[in-house]
Formats: structure tokens, sequence, C-alpha cells
């Protein structure tokens, strides 16, 4: 029975991971972001749609739940909770694993270094969503822990989808890129603390004194292990190369990447804090190229399995009740508004169309929100039957793909605009007009 029930979930995993080479495949060619693709997938086979992934399984049901002499009703529940345990169990590591690359991917130095205008947009694009997001649903009267919840999936732009989509267009090197990718590097940051806090808020009889406490390990942990880290790997990482194991870089990086995951939720923070902390900490080291290489395999077979397993949890029949679809349409609109202004009142004063690109470039969330969203689920503040989950992965989903098209249009129009000056015909100082 074990090895059956071994087996089931191995062929799961074997539909997960065609599944997201396939999408992939098809949404390069088609320049769309790849995550699109995978929680599209996740959906589309997932328990609400085909049921080739999710679904109940007897053998898992048997094994879980009848060796336990529950009723048959209560055996199937086990039977179905173990086995969304254990592809959950895999896409947390996928997610751990992602928030390890964009660590790693991340310039300590020019983010402890950022300008005032990147920590102004930075700033302000996380105060204006946070505060639309959470008003708006105490207003509809959701209960302070969803509310939070809600707020936090809309503070950070995904870093890496937004990269692609300036990469994509070849604009990396323009002031207003550079803001865009510096400012949410550090909403990113800001982000990571929000949602320490409001995993804080949520738990049952937090006292303010106790938020506090949250509040200063959050930093204290942040600061120490970056501090204490980097000086630690910039010392002794020239010795890494006496150790007879493999690849001695990789496999420590990797055994501090797990050991701060496990920290980080030992003290109540979200284990993908100490992920990204030990990219962060190994980013500034000589191997990191090395080590940018080495975790790519172990990226793609991983994170895929996040996406999907994230889409697959979506409800489509729940998204299309008139409540939560209403709930979707203005979260989604909240989260565009909200980085617009916010972003926007952080590059007040560069220009109307700088102004435009640097908010729409902040507009996706991409992995954040489903990470924040992915949070809920686990803590069961977000559920089937508020449809908050499905909200925000929709959201996640919506806020991604309006970003390349608006994006190239902006930097369209800001060519033809160029062309349009240098082509005017230039008259000589004593030329009549």
């Amino acid at each position: 029975m074990e090895t059956q029930v071994i087996a089931q979930v191995i062929f799961e995993l074997f539909i997960i991971f065609v599944s997201a080479k396939v999408v992939a495949e098809i949404f390069e060619r088609l320049k769309l972001p790849v995550v699109i693709g995978e929680l599209g997938a996740g959906i589309l086979i997932g328990p609400t749609m085909l049921g080739w992934i999710g679904k109940e399984s007897q053998l898992v049901t048997e094994f879980f739940g009848k060796q336990a002499h529950l009723a048959p009703e209560a055996a199937r529940e086990v039977g179905l909770e173990a086995n969304s345990l254990i592809l959950n169990v895999l896409a947390e590591i996928g997610v751990i694993v992602l928030l390890f690359s964009v660590g790693l991917e991340t310039n300590l130095p020019a983010l402890l270094k950022l300008g005032g205008r990147a920590i102004s947009v930075a700033t302000l694009g996380v105060i204006f969503p946070f505060v639309l997001g959470v008003g708006y649903t105490l207003w509809l009267g959701y209960r302070n822990d969803e509310s939070f919840f809600i707020g936090a999936a809309l503070v950070a732009t995904s870093v890496g989808i937004t990269a692609r989509v300036l990469s994509d267009l070849g604009r990396l090197q323009t002031v207003e890129a550079r803001i865009i990718l510096g400012a949410a590097v550090a909403d990113d940051v800001l982000g990571i603390l929000i949602v320490s806090l409001v995993l804080g808020i949520s738990r049952q009889g937090v006292s303010a004194l106790e938020l506090i406490s949250l509040a200063l390990t959050s930093f204290l942990f942040i600061g120490l292990v970056v501090g204490v880290g980097v000086l630690g790997v910039r010392r002794f990482s020239i010795h890494f190369e006496r150790l007879h194991i493999h690849n001695p870089a990789f496999t420590i990086s990797l055994a501090v990447c797990l050991g701060l995951a496990a920290a980080a939720a030992q003290i109540g923070l979200a284990a993908i804090i100490g992920a990204f902390l030990a990219g962060l900490i190994f980013s500034e080291t000589r191997e990191r190229e090395q080590l940018i290489q080495a975790i790519q395999p172990i990226y793609q077979l991983l994170v895929p399995i996040f996406f999907i397993v994230t889409g697959s949890k979506v409800d489509l029949f729940n998204i299309g009740n008139s409540s939560v679809l209403g709930l979707t349409v203005v979260i989604i609109g909240l989260a565009i508004i909200g980085k617009l202004i916010g972003c926007g009142l952080g590059a007040w004063g560069m220009g109307r169309r700088s102004i435009a690109i640097i908010g729409v470039g902040m507009i996706p969330r991409g992995e954040v929100g489903l990470i924040v969203a992915t949070l809920g689920l686990s803590t069961g503040i977000f559920t089937a039957a508020n449809g908050l989950y499905s909200t925000v992965v929709f959201m996640s989903i919506v806020t991604t793909l309006v970003v390349p098209p608006f994006l190239k249009l902006l930097y369209g129009k800001a060519d033809n605009d160029k062309l349009e000056v240098q082509s005017e015909p230039q008259l000589s100082p004593g030329s009549p007009e």
C-alpha cells in the first residue's frame, strides 16, 4: 500500500512538472510571463477543473484514513489533507528556493545605498496599497486578520517579473528602470516585514507588547543575520575550497538557506524571510555567479511546483460567485491604483511620462502576492468560503499581465516623441521663422 501511495504522488509530480514546462515553452514563445502560464496550468489540472492533481485519492485515503479506524467520510477528509500536505511541503520548499534565488541576485551594497528617490517610491508604494486594501475590506465587514492579509498581499512588487519585462524591452539602463528595480527590492524587504507583523497580528489574543516584540524580533533577526552573516561569509568563504565535499560553496549555502528558513519559522516569522536573507548573504561572495548557476536545476524542478500547486487551489466556481467576483475586481483596481498613486508621488518632479513608467513598473505582484496568499491559506485566514485566496491569486495574475503592454506603450511613446523632436527643423539664429 505504501508503495502505491508513493507511486501516485510521483505521478502527480510528473503531471505538475510536464505541465509547467509545456506552458513555459508556450509563454516564452509568446513573450509572456511564464509564471502566468504556470498558474493557469495549475487551475486547469487542479481539482475544480480536470482533477489531475489534488483530487481525492482512494489509496491515500485508505493509507492515512482507514488505518486510523475513522468513519468513511472522516477517512476521506484525512486522505485529502494528507495528499494536499505532500504537495504543499514540496511547494513550500519551492518557494524557499525561489526567495533564496531572489536574494542571490540582489545587490546588497546597492540595496543599502538606495537613493532617496527609490526609497520614497518604495515607501509610498507600500503605504497606499496597504491602507486601501485594509480599509476597503474592513469597510466590507471582514475580520481584522483577513483585512490585514489582503493589505499585505498588495504591498510588494515582483522584482523578477519587473526585471524580466524591462530586460525584454531593452530598458534596464534607463533612469526609470533603475528606480523601479531599486524600489522593488526595497519594498520587497518592507513587504517581508509587513507580512511578519501581519502573521503576528493574525494570532489569537496577540497583545500590543507581543506585537512590538515581534517587530523588534524581525528587525533584530534581519539585522543580525545580514550583519554577522555577510561578515562571516566574506571571511570564511576563502576556506570553502579546502573542504572535500563536492561543490562546497553551494552545499554550505543551501545548508544556511534551510537553517535560516527553519530559524525564521521557529521565532514566528515566515520561513521565506530566512531563505531570502541567506541568498542576500551569499550574494556578497566571490562564488555568487557560480551559486546562481548551481541553483538553477533545483529552481527549475521545485519552483514551478509552487506556482502549479498555488493555481490548483483556485476555485473558479467560487470566483464566479457575484460577491467574490465583485471583491476581486475592486481589489485588482485598488492594487493598481495604490501603486500608481503611491509610486507616482514618490517619483514626483521627474515628468509625467517618467512618473507613469515608474508607477506602471511597480504594479506587478506576481510571486510575492502568491506567497502571501499561500501563507493566508496555510494559517486558515483565507478559506474557500470567504474567497480571499482566489481573489489574491487573480489579483497577482492580472497585475502581472497588465504591465508588459503598458510599459511597452509608454516607452514606445517616449521613443516617438524623441524622434519627433529630432526631426523638427532647426532654425539658425538669423533665419526667418
